[in-house]
């Protein structure tokens, strides 16, 4: 169990059997990749939180125009949305995503940002209904990004589903309490494309884990729950 002051989070992946996690060009069948949203659904989660590139196709493309006002915007945090069903959560520290609106299919949308982000930007997502907290001046505290999380929006289990480097980040900040893996019966073969975590190079931040659970599911997937020792 984790402390109050931050969500439960599940790391929730489908890595082929080489620990790899780009999809394209594996053929899996709609039922494998069905059965990735159904184990989803048993966590009974309150949010899903994944990278800037893979939010990229759900942000959508929107143009960010030049503020006509030469004030300075704060760099408080600004929530423009408490009582949401669910929500989606960006980790986008430069502010890149160019969203289209403050919602992805009725959950609402939360960016993650470092104080580094421009004016426009902000005045940007606030014109979109789109919530932000900052996590840092210039690079991310995630354990402060989690704890705000858990105290501006109530969020108690967060889903964490990858890339491989946001992955590896909390990894290494000891921040993931299980891990959720739907191992698909691809060898993928390829080197130097992401991996389930990639915290750095060289020597990784090694974690031990206690085998919950083992689970053969449709379309020749194996489900393997993990708690990971503290």
């Amino acid at each position: 169990m984790t402390g109050a002051k931050r969500p439960y989070v599940i790391c929730h992946m489908i890595p082929s059997l080489d620990g790899r996690i780009v999809t394209k060009g594996w053929k899996l069948s709609e039922r494998a990749m069905g059965e990735y949203e159904r184990t989803a659904e048993t966590f009974d989660a309150d949010a899903w939180m994944i990278g800037r590139i893979s939010m990229e196709p759900y942000a959508g493309k929107a143009k960010v125009p030049a503020r006509k006002s030469a004030e300075p915007i704060p760099r408080t945090d600004f929530i423009a949305k408490r009582d949401a069903d669910s929500y989606a959560i960006a980790l986008d520290p430069s502010g890149k995503l160019t969203w289209k609106s403050g919602s992805i299919d009725e959950e609402h949308v939360i960016t993650i940002l470092t104080e580094e982000v421009s004016d426009d930007y902000l005045a940007f997502l606030q014109s979109k209904g789109v919530s932000y907290l900052f996590g840092g001046k210039a690079d991310l505290n995630l354990k402060k990004v989690l704890e705000k999380l858990r105290k501006e929006f109530g969020i108690k289990r967060l889903l964490l589903e990858g890339g491989g480097k946001i992955n590896g980040s909390f990894l290494a900040a000891d921040l993931i309490d299980e891990l959720s893996i739907l191992v698909a019966p691809i060898a993928d073969g390829s080197v130097g494309t992401p991996s389930l975590f990639d915290a750095r190079e060289g020597r990784g931040p090694v974690r031990q884990l206690k085998l919950l659970s083992a689970e053969p599911r449709k379309g020749d997937l194996v489900w393997l729950r993990y708690k990971l020792r503290k």
